[in-house]
């Protein structure tokens, strides 16, 4: 029998809350000063999939919504075209490499490529010591048993997927094995994982009511990865709706437009609950759209697993009522790892030690119009014939990227003012700038290459 979701028990203390609220015998802590922070990360969302990005063959009004009262980045960078090193940038404001995440972490040790610094200090850890409970509810990625499950690092509720990819969005595995965790135990739940990573964060939300202490909510929706697999219905109105729409677009679509609505959900009960008043809101995805699923990246080349940057550049924005003006917009590049600085100065928490990230805040509140000038590093580890264990690289200075897109291939030069589809390369024609972009590269490298990223095992047979 399968177990019961956590949120239908607390169901009459929250209806008793809420009303409470509603008649003023309870405060949120939106009256106390400290901001609550909900990170809302889409799963291989490409950067021209939303209504307010281009797409003409979707609806996304609540996404859209969020776009349009906020600030939006038009150059927002994943840290990584794909899912695992983007993630542990995220929690930890490092480059992925530097904590052991240079590429996905997977099921099979043959497979793997990735493995959590256990010494690496993740983000609900510091926002723990400003005061903040922290909630994880969606795909973790980072780690699939101890030290490195979510509560294992900081996270004081953990209701979600351990895993890469779900191969099917209703039963919730991976190769055969149930990952779907309530905190460190498996649960067994009916439902589109979409629909219950929606009901739960609705839930953790109304469960927050009342209480003295802000939050960290991070909604990391599975969707629109792999397989693309929407509800029927969902499928039927795009197909019905989108004259000469091909099945395979279609889906993805409808898998794209459903978690919109979800998302509309949780911004719904966020308002209901009057905590919407003084909370930080950032939406973003972990890389690129999948081009073989029908993802639609705009006019920029490629898409996940990428380095150009198609596969890199993600659709991101951040909304904070009061605070960030509705409509604004910046094309500073920024990337997946200031979030975790963000995060913390919007909190008053104090980061005590070396990250590499910078904080978005002075930008959000109109204090600056620009960043300090740095470089930006791209890294990627894969297995198979086609990266052979090997890395994949790519490195931002102004406006010139440097990228090697296969470790089997030649380095590529680009002016990304002049060429920003990346057709023009400049490798030859400018060798000064290829030599002095491929010397701080090759020093990225040599950093990520003294930190272990693959556990040791006995057992690892080698292939």
């Amino acid at each position: 029998m399968r177990q019961m979701s956590w949120y239908f028990r607390g169901a009459v203390l929250l209806a008793v809350q809420l009303g409470m609220l509603q008649s003023g015998a309870l405060q949120s802590n939106e009256l106390q000063g400290k901001p609550n922070v909900i990170v809302i990360m889409a799963d291989d969302l490409g950067n021209g999939d939303l209504s307010c990005t281009g797409a003409e063959d979707l609806q996304t009004p609540h996404v859209d919504a969020l776009f349009q009262s906020g600030m939006r980045f038009d150059f927002a960078y994943a840290n990584c075209p794909v899912c695992s090193p983007s993630r542990a940038s995220l929690m930890t404001g490092r480059y992925p490499e530097l904590v052991g995440v240079p590429g996905v972490i997977r099921t099979h040790p043959e497979n793997n490529w990735g493995y959590l610094d256990p010494q690496s200090i993740l983000l609900p850890q510091v926002l723990k010591t400003a005061g903040y409970h922290t909630a994880l509810i969606g795909k973790w990625h980072l780690g699939l048993e101890s030290p490195n499950r979510p509560v294992d690092r900081g996270f004081d509720l953990f209701h979600g997927f351990l895993a890469d990819m779900m191969d099917d969005y209703y039963e919730h595995r991976r190769h055969n094995i149930e990952y779907m965790h309530l905190n460190n135990q498996v649960i067994d739940v009916n439902g589109h994982a979409t629909d219950l990573f929606t009901d739960w964060s609705c839930a953790y939300l109304k469960s927050r009511v009342g209480k003295s202490s802000p939050f960290f909510l991070c909604l990391t929706y599975n969707a629109p990865h792999t397989p693309i697999q929407p509800p029927k219905d969902w499928y039927q109105k795009v197909k019905q709706r989108e004259s000469g729409i091909d099945d395979r677009r279609a889906k993805l679509v409808a898998l794209i437009e459903h978690m919109d609505a979800g998302i509309g959900r949780v911004m719904s009960t966020l308002k209901e609950t009057g905590l919407d008043r003084n909370t930080l809101i950032v939406f973003t995805s972990d890389n690129g759209g999948q081009l073989n699923v029908g993802a639609n990246n705009g006019a920029l080349r490629d898409g996940k697993q990428s380095m150009y940057e198609g596969g890199l550049r993600v659709p991101t924005c951040f909304v904070w009522l009061g605070k960030i003006d509705a409509n604004s917009r910046s094309t500073e590049r920024i990337i997946t790892m200031d979030l975790f600085p963000t995060v913390c100065e919007v909190a008053g928490a104090s980061v005590g030690h070396s990250i590499d990230g910078v904080s978005l805040l002075p930008l959000l509140k109109k204090e600056t119009k620009s960043l300090a000038k740095r470089d930006l590093f791209f890294h990627r580890r894969e297995g198979g014939l086609r990266y052979g264990g090997l890395i994949a690289n790519a490195m931002i200075r102004g406006d010139w990227k440097l990228l090697q897109n296969s470790p089997f291939e030649a380095q590529e030069l680009y002016d990304l003012s002049a060429d920003p589809l990346e057709t023009h390369d400049k490798r030859m024609a400018n060798k000064t700038k290829y030599q002095e972009m491929a010397k701080e590269l090759r020093g990225q490298v040599q950093r990520g290459g003294a930190v272990p990223w693959q556990k040791p095992i006995s057992n690892l047979i080698e292939k």
